[in-house]
């Protein structure tokens, strides 16, 4: 009988890589307020920094895939680390003297090279050491936990770098946290680069067909589509609510930035809360009903966001930054704790929909996951939509697009996850 394998030290590993995902994607939204300030940008442009991190997955996707199944785990990981430690530092020097808009999207689209192909090799794997079903849901929502460890303390740390004075918010006043993200680089590739991964779909020669041996399954299809909209959503809820809270345009509420970047802060922090939960509950709920149940509360949340006043103020506990992190009580509008509320709500949607839109694939894994970061690509798309739909009416009218994204999710997860190819050949 053959000894059960120990993959601890892997399944920690893609943890680590969970956080920096979240970490250097989550920065987008308190440098989007900072360069909208120093180079004098309308909300619609202010955004190019995140549309340029997730560009970066369409044009990095499928490639990503491809050097997954050719080279493997972990030397696919350890490029991805490089890179990441280059787009930080082309963000770092973006700030050098009175700043550089353009060096800055290209720090932002190199980063989100790397945040492509880490993503391509953590979700595929992780749900492979669980063995696919719920077990590979539940190391998922796990992982996810450590993402929103970094996605948490990204907003919260630069609100609290930027500060209150106008004139002080530039990218320079970041650095301490560019220098945080490198330095966590450096030691992931150190450690990366002594540790032993299991390979189980490395091949010499790549295969014809794989990209479209996936994309010949509907429910797949379909996931890479609810994928696309939901990392709109995950992103475009608090990007938008930090512009709501501090921005100039219509109905702007004119807040604090650091009370902002607490509140957004919270949104990310409950994202690791209901991950955590995801998690402890994936050994026993499966993807379909979890997804169903989140989608359903979160249509409901920004509906009420969206038409409660936002004169009617309720305290609440938010995630501070600073010295030392902890939770203080804010008076905040009763609408944007309910967008903040739908963290809750977005955080087990990533695992729950990668799990569904994998199911079944087989040998044609390691290209679906290619293919499936490409179009993370709606996390850079529809901020920027709801962005400019923001600047045509109001911030709060354009969470409708929100609630649109939430609607197809809705659909995904009763109709549309089904495997109706259950015959087709996928064995190696």
């Amino acid at each position: 009988m053959e000894p059960k394998k120990n993959y601890a030290l892997p399944i920690v590993m893609m943890f680590a890589l969970f956080f920096m995902i979240a970490f250097v994607t989550n920065l987008q939204s308190p440098l989007g307020v900072i360069v909208k300030e120093q180079f004098a940008l309308d909300t619609f442009r202010s955004q190019w920094g995140t549309f340029a991190n997730f560009l970066a997955y369409a044009c990095m996707g499928i490639p990503a895939g491809a050097m997954l199944r050719r080279y493997g785990y972990r030397r696919t990981a350890l490029a991805a680390v490089v890179v990441g430690f280059a787009g930080v530092g082309v963000t770092l020097l973006s700030g050098r003297g009175e700043g550089s808009f353009p060096l800055y999207l290209a720090g932002a689209f190199v980063s989100g090279f790397s945040m492509c192909m880490l993503n391509t090799v953590v979700n595929p794997m992780l749900n492979t050491l669980g063995g696919g079903g719920r077990r590979g849901n539940q190391l998922i929502q796990f992982g996810g936990v450590c993402n929103s460890v970094g996605g948490t303390l990204a907003p919260v740390l630069g609100g609290y770098l930027m500060g209150n004075a106008v004139g002080g918010r530039v990218i320079s006043t970041a650095d301490p946290v560019f220098f945080l993200a490198m330095g966590i680089f450096a030691l992931t590739f150190l450690v990366l680069f002594r540790a032993r991964i299991p390979e189980p779909f490395v091949v010499n020669e790549p295969r014809r067909g794989e990209r479209t041996g996936a994309l010949s399954f509907r429910h797949f299809r379909l996931g890479v589509a609810a994928i696309f909209v939901y990392v709109g959503v995950e992103v475009g809820i608090p990007s938008i609510a930090n512009f709501y809270m501090t921005g100039t345009g219509a109905g702007a509420l004119d807040m604090d930035t650091a009370v902002a970047g607490t509140i957004v802060g919270t949104y990310w922090f409950l994202m690791l809360v209901g991950r955590l939960a995801g998690g402890l509950l994936g050994g026993r709920v499966s993807s379909r009903p979890m997804l169903a149940a989140t989608a359903s509360l979160g249509l409901v949340l920004v509906v009420l966001g969206m038409y409660l006043s936002p004169e009617t103020g309720v305290r609440m506990p938010v995630f501070r930054g600073g010295t030392s992190l902890s939770f203080g009580m804010e008076t905040v509008p009763v609408g944007l704790m309910c967008f903040v509320l739908c963290g809750l709500c977005t955080s087990v949607m990533w695992g729950a929909i990668f799990n569904l839109a994998v199911e079944g694939l087989g040998k044609y894994t390691p290209m679906a996951s290619g293919i499936f970061m490409t179009m993370v690509v709606g996390g850079g798309v529809l901020p920027a939509l709801q962005g400019w739909i923001a600047d045509m009416t109001d911030y709060a009218t354009s969470y409708w697009l929100i609630f649109g994204c939430l609607l197809y999710i809705l659909y995904y997860a009763l109709a549309g996850s089904r495997n109706v190819n259950r015959t087709a050949p996928v064995a190696e």
